[in-house]
């Protein structure tokens, strides 16, 4: 064991075996300040956040100690990168007034002072204030410019896009994180810069609703993640951007393993990420039909700090609770921060109030988001603005006028490859084909659109899709809940109530509870007698 085998393995990128060896070496014998630096920043790179701070403190006071003030001020900058990252906003503020009074008696014009004026805007930016965040940002990346540092620039003009989105100037905020991002594929940056300017970016992608470059950008991190398999901090936050685009594009079985490997990662490294994750299994479940997990879900990510909207309500609504649904979603859009934060609540705004009928409020909410989308250069958001305007259309009685709309909301979700949202534009074109007497193709668009749900395991897309059909079996209606049938569906197959629980992602005591709750309501007392009403029902 010994630094110069630590450095070597620091130079490959090899993380875990540098925190290795260089904790070896120094323990044997303190290591110099350029070695302490290093292991710190291995120690962040595997996820041990509290043994990064305390190298990089040591570091800082060898630094002082030998008259270094510039070198020790930079360490107190990358001590207030990792506090920050790990959400400790006060003494974040601690080590930043400490740094900067370093550099009181130096020459203040150099790239140190950068590395503190970064978290500084990123601090005015927790309190909203972010005028007075692009202002510091762009101070130091004039200094970083300056002085040639590529961390600095890269870092601050992360900020300072973020900032011109956060104040509703989109393009240019984009404009400076391509920017940023030039430098890190470009390999101009060092890791953990890297790291934490790909996770912004996405963010900040997924935000202005750019599924395209959101996409892009996350196939980028994923294969710089899997270059590096000891990386722990980003991996996880790579993982849920992962989940939300194969979400997206209809491979919910990988998306869901995605989000689950992502909260389970992430659980070590306590952060709001961690509701992030557990947001994207609620989804995943709602999508499925699967709503006691997708509540669970949603409570989890509640705890986690994540709002569990628009999710919840649409949740509400599958369960056929439309007035409670209407009443979330409309207490969701009051507290929503900003126009891009309502936007995302728009489209399951216009769909949970139709369904209340309640025309006025869903025409607000549809023209809200019409100018949402005519602000913003998104395909998606243009595709979510016109489903919302048929959608409205027709609840207005407007069924011809309802059909352009969603034929070209139909065409927009097929270019973005999004087969789920494509395929309930479906059932609104068929339901608007039959209001126009056109019978046969509204036929043809529910069975199509009851395929797609089919393929992608939407049961309850499907089971609804099936009722609005003209051609759907003239079955007595049954007692049971979607729930319920689908349980018995399954004990008809044999299965145990172990074997329904892992089916179905369930409890074995809720799946007991379902198979009484059946038994009781088809007046039966064993599966056998459960198992003929199915197959008498055309069940199974």
């Amino acid at each position: 064991m010994s630094a110069d085998t630590g450095a070597s393995a620091f130079d490959r990128r090899a993380w875990a075996d540098a925190f290795a060896e260089l904790s070896s070496a120094d323990r044997i014998s303190s290591l110099e300040p350029e070695g302490l630096q290093r292991l710190a920043t291995a120690a962040y790179l595997v996820g041990k956040d509290d043994e990064s701070v305390a190298v990089w403190e040591r570091a800082h006071q060898a630094l002082l100690s030998s008259g270094e003030r510039r070198r020790a001020a930079a360490c107190a900058g990358w001590i207030v990168f990792v506090l920050i990252n790990g959400h400790q906003a006060a003494p974040a503020a601690g080590w930043i007034a400490r740094g900067l009074r370093l550099l009181e008696d130096e020459d203040r014009d150099c790239a140190e002072r950068g590395f503190l004026l970064v978290p500084s805007a990123l601090l005015r930016a927790l309190d909203g204030d972010w005028r007075g965040a692009e202002a510091i940002a762009g101070e130091a990346a004039e200094l970083g410019k300056r002085f040639g540092d590529s961390d600095l620039v890269t870092l601050a003009r992360n900020v300072e896009g973020r900032a011109l989105i956060a104040q509703g100037r989109p393009v240019d905020g984009m404009r400076l994180l391509d920017e940023a991002m030039a430098a890190v594929v470009a390999d101009e940056v060092c890791e953990m810069v890297a790291g934490a300017v790909y996770c912004s970016v996405i963010e900040a992608c997924q935000l202005v609703f750019d599924v395209r470059r959101a996409q892009e950008w996350t196939a980028a991190l994923s294969r710089w993640c899997d270059s590096q398999p000891d990386l722990v901090p980003f991996s996880g936050n790579c993982l849920v951007h992962r989940a939300e685009i194969l979400e997206l594009h209809g491979a919910w079985t990988d998306a869901l393993d995605a989000a689950r490997h992502a909260a389970e990662r992430l659980r070590h490294r306590p952060q709001p990420a961690v509701g992030a994750a557990l947001y994207r299994e609620g989804e995943l479940h709602r999508l499925a039909g699967r709503f006691e997990q997708a509540e669970e879900a949603y409570r989890h990510a509640s705890r986690w700090g994540r709002d569990a909207q628009p999710g919840l309500a649409l949740l509400r609504l599958g369960s056929g609770e439309v007035d409670a649904a209407a009443a979330t979603i409309r207490t969701a859009l009051d507290g929503a921060a900003d126009g891009l934060a309502r936007s995302r609540l728009l489209p399951a705004a216009v769909e949970i109030l139709c369904a209340a009928r309640d025309a006025g409020a869903a025409r607000t909410a549809a023209d809200e988001l019409a100018a949402a989308a005519a602000g913003l250069d998104s395909p998606l958001l243009r595709a979510q603005a016109g489903q919302a305007e048929g959608e409205v259309l027709l609840l207005e009685g407007d069924a011809r006028a309802a059909l352009g709309c969603l034929r070209s909301a139909w065409a927009a979700w097929q270019a973005l490859e999004v087969p789920y949202e494509a395929a309930r534009v479906r059932v609104l074109i068929g339901l608007a084909c039959r209001r126009l007497g056109d019978g046969d193709t509204a036929e043809m668009e529910l069975d199509a659109a009851r395929w797609i749900f089919e393929e992608l395991g939407a049961s309850h897309d499907v089971a609804r899709t099936q009722g609005l059909s003209a051609n759907a079996p003239a079955t007595p209606p049954s007692p049971l809940t979607a729930r319920e049938l689908e349980v018995l569906r399954l004990v008809a197959t044999g299965m145990t109530n172990r074997a329904i629980a892992a089916e179905l992602f369930l409890s074995d005591k809720t799946v007991a509870r379902h198979v009484s709750n059946i038994f009781g309501k088809l007046g039966v007392s064993n599966r056998a007698a459960a198992t003929a009403y199915a197959y008498e029902h055309d069940l199974v």
